[in-house]
């Protein structure tokens, strides 16, 4: 839907999610390729990192949903 890709809040939300599973698949590499040492501190700023991605991206999908309506039927 056109309305829907003109919106910011979309590319926000779908660029932040593709970026914290990039993230995340890092994170496991490292771990996998390292054990326990890539645990504290690069494990654990990594997953602080993506956890601040989710709440923002999050939020983002929350104003598509209520400020913008975005997948929300009228009946």
């Amino acid at each position: 839907d056109e309305r829907i890709r003109a919106l910011s809040d979309v590319w926000w939300h779908a660029g932040g999610n593709v970026v914290a599973v990039l993230i995340e698949l890092y994170n496991f590499y490292i771990r996998y390729e390292q054990g326990t040492a890539a645990v504290v501190p690069t494990g654990l700023v990594l997953s602080l990192i993506v956890v601040l991605i989710l709440l923002f991206t999050g939020w983002k999908g929350w104003e598509m949903v209520y400020r913008h309506r975005v997948g929300v039927a009228d009946m």
